[in-house]
């Protein structure tokens, strides 16, 4: 199977971009700038929304702090992966800070800001996660104009929006593909490191995130306690801390079969 990896892979990706020609633009639902749950507290507008960003902050920087440190080491074998992570995880505390401040004053102005770190956060998990698995030259090559790709689709449809045709398409690529990619790299091509099972349950928590994040009002009116969008916050955080564990736990696998062979030798 793994010689087919490519080819699939490839296939996949033209899939997605000929996607465009069979689906429509599609602009910003007027919903999403109107959260069911809008009570404020302390003076803070949309409190919960609000602050249910912290756990991106504490995740990302816990992150940012614990690859940059010594204690990697054993979790990361050289510098490119280094690197990349350094990105996701500062993404991610910018994740926090941009969606706070969206969902302080929600507008498609400040919305950029929540989207924009949110785009980069998966295009450096997909950069990562094809540098272990399919190649180290690969994801290191594909990692600046995937970064560029994603961050370009949050502006694409903040100027369609000001020219009144606005075009979710290339932004809700940015997280369809990697998640329809990424566990398709995991079952193609062979593990480097243990603790797989935590990047799984990382894509499984974000996927449920984004269930309540569509179950918004739903979730709310069971009590009106807490909104479908703030659990998405909450889950998506846990996603990230999910992959963060994974960092921190995992340990290079040596294949018996091939020593001395790591992935960095693979060709794509």
């Amino acid at each position: 199977m793994q010689r087919f990896a490519p080819g699939i892979l490839i296939l996949l990706a033209v899939a997605a971009v000929a996607s465009f020609w069979f689906i429509p633009p599609i602009p910003q639902p007027q919903w999403y700038l109107s959260f069911a749950d809008q009570r404020p507290l302390l003076g803070i507008p949309n409190f919960l929304n609000v602050i249910s960003n912290l756990p991106f902050l504490f995740v990302g920087a816990w992150g940012v702090w614990y690859v940059a440190s010594a204690r990697s080491a054993e979790g990361l074998r050289d510098s490119t992966e280094r690197w990349m992570y350094l990105v996701f995880f500062a993404a991610v505390t910018l994740t926090g800070i941009g969606s706070a401040y969206y969902h302080w004053e929600p507008n498609n102005e400040t919305l950029v800001w929540d989207r924009l770190p949110i785009a980069i956060t998966f295009m450096a998990l997909f950069a990562a996660i094809l540098a272990e698995r399919v190649g180290r030259r690969i994801g290191a090559w594909l990692f600046c104009p995937l970064v560029v790709a994603g961050a370009s689709t949050v502006f694409y449809w903040h100027l369609t929006e000001a020219w009144g045709k606005g075009d979710l398409r290339p932004y809700l690529l940015t997280q369809i593909y990697p998640l329809v990619a990424i566990p398709m790299v995991l079952w193609l091509y062979p593990a480097v490191y243990t603790k797989t099972e935590n990047l799984y349950a990382g894509l499984a928590w974000y996927v449920g995130a984004k269930i309540y994040e569509i179950l918004d009002t739903p979730v709310y009116f069971i009590g009106k306690i807490i909104s479908g969008h703030t659990l998405k916050h909450i889950g998506a955080a846990v996603s990230c801390y999910l992959i963060l564990s994974w960092i921190q736990q995992r340990r290079l696998i040596i294949h018996s079969t091939s020593p001395g062979q790591l992935p960095d030798k693979l060709q794509f």
